[in-house]
């Protein structure tokens, strides 16, 4: 389990095909303090380390994963916002995020606002696909409060901070982004869709 707080951006340091998998090496500060079996939530996508080396570490997605993800999209340079799993200790700063996405967006909106970031994404609705104003959100892994919630899209403030230490700094217009909507209005749909009322 993941809070949605982003600890460091990584760095795609080298991509490699193997049948449906795709073995992603990052380079990382916090690669030194890996092992080997370790989950780590990659733009929100829970991906376990299989390999490690000085100051890289890699890990593997399959086949679902980068048809499901923004992680298929990766280029070599590009940053990735990652964050380790909770302790059970941990104090849970953001909300409960399990680092499976659900679905992509596209970044449709970019505007400053007195210092912040507003933006705005869409994705095609559907079942259990829905936001909440002021719920929560994980975008590429961050967790986020929504605002102006649509059917099909929502948007978030992002306070500079956060500009600076995700990758949220290269967001443009047209920019795919890893979602996982919120699992507690996930099961309540679930709920109601299989809810009979008495008679």
């Amino acid at each position: 389990m993941f809070s949605g707080i982003i600890e460091s951006v990584a760095k795609v340091a080298a991509l490699r095909k193997e049948g449906g998998n795709l073995h992603i090496t990052l380079a990382s500060p916090v690669a030194g303090e890996l092992k080997i079996d370790q989950s780590i939530a990659h733009n929100g996508v829970c991906l376990t380390v299989v390999e490690l080396n000085e100051g890289h570490y890699t890990v593997t997605a399959i086949d679902e994963t980068l048809q499901k993800s923004n992680l298929g999209l990766l280029k070599v340079g590009d940053e990735v916002n990652i964050e380790r799993s909770m302790r059970p200790d941990a104090l849970l700063d953001g909300h409960i995020v399990q680092g499976h996405v659900d679905m992509t967006a596209r970044c449709v909106e970019v505007r400053e606002a007195d210092g912040s970031h507003i933006y705005r994404f869409e994705y095609e609705p559907g079942e259990g696909r829905i936001t909440v104003e002021k719920g929560s959100v994980a975008v590429n892994g961050v967790s986020l409060t929504v605002v102006n919630s649509r059917d099909n899209g929502f948007e978030v403030a992002i306070i500079p901070y956060t500009w600076e230490h995700t990758n949220f700094h290269n967001f443009v217009p047209g920019t795919v982004v890893n979602i996982e909507f919120d699992i507690i209005g996930k099961y309540i749909t679930k709920l109601m869709k299989n809810y009979q009322p008495c008679r």
